[in-house]
């Protein structure tokens, strides 16, 4: 005869671990943290915070042990796994700037409670898909960066040389040519503002502006664009390639038990056919 099955209660931290897991509460801190970023909103201004001040610190207090509590969870459920996520450490850090006391030399830390709304980017999984793009495109990049800051360079010594004389504000130094640069490659009054008044001096100016629009503005800035795009493909590649192993891997695993489960029910049939077999033997 066969015992009755008992049912054990699942472990705090198993317990634990579902709740945090679980969409309902994972929405329910989405919504907070947007609560929490109206209620930093509201505070930059005097009429409401003469109003309603106190209501609104009284709630963000709130929402800020309501955070503490889950990162507080959050590390009793991971342990050391909690700090091996670059997420989870990004989360840490956010909450542990705003229990800084925000008074004498921390004062400017008041302003970085603010950084505890990017902690959406931690809940919404297409916003951790973007971000995580990005840091993979940091590479190519900085690359591209590295070039573009050679042709500034070009151009800015090249500037500073031929115009300086005349527009001391704009090429007067190094510095004030790469500035000036910078403004006619964001396409911001490069031609009334800059490009006119220096061919006034110098007609053939064109020949040196329009050549650095179409090397530093339509030619290194859609670079730019280019490895982004691509490491947002790669990036969504490589997750639909996991999809597919850990797909794949369930198959196999369930496969596998059902083998096992023909196998037995084989033995099974075997050991009845025998003895069905031996009763009508007797």
């Amino acid at each position: 005869m066969s015992e009755p099955a008992t049912s054990y209660p699942q472990p705090l931290r198993q317990r634990l671990a579902q709740l945090l897991a679980h969409s309902r509460f994972q929405g329910t801190i989405l919504a907070l943290i947007l609560l929490n970023a109206i209620t930093l909103g509201l505070e930059t201004s005097p009429e409401i915070m003469a109003l309603v001040g106190t209501h609104i610190l009284v709630l963000d207090k709130a929402l800020l042990t309501i955070f503490v509590v889950e990162l507080t969870l959050r590390l009793y459920v991971h342990r050391l796994a909690f700090f091996r996520d670059p997420w989870s450490l990004f989360d840490f850090t956010v909450v542990a700037i705003a229990l800084i006391p925000a008074s004498g030399p921390f004062a400017v830390l008041r302003a970085l409670r603010v950084l505890r709304v990017l902690r959406v980017l931690t809940i919404v999984p297409s916003m951790r898909r973007v971000v995580g793009a990005l840091l993979s495109a940091i590479p190519g990049l900085a690359s591209i960066a590295i070039v573009l800051l050679l042709i500034y360079y070009v151009f800015a010594v090249i500037a500073t040389k031929l115009f300086g004389s005349a527009f001391p504000d704009w090429f007067g130094t190094l510095g004030h040519s790469f500035y000036t640069l910078f403004q006619v490659m964001t396409l911001e009054s490069w031609s009334m503002g800059i490009s006119r008044p220096v061919m006034e001096t110098y007609p053939l100016a064109w020949a040196f502006f329009v050549p650095f629009i179409l090397v530093a503005t339509f030619t290194m800035l859609n670079l730019f664009i280019a490895i982004i795009v691509n490491a947002m493909q790669s990036f969504s590649e490589a997750e639909k390639q996991q999809t597919v192993q850990a797909v794949e891997k369930s198959r196999d695993h369930i496969e596998a038990e059902l083998h096992l489960e023909v196998k037995a029910l084989r033995t099974e049939l075997a050991e009845l056919r025998q003895l069905l077999r031996n009763r009508s033997a007797e």
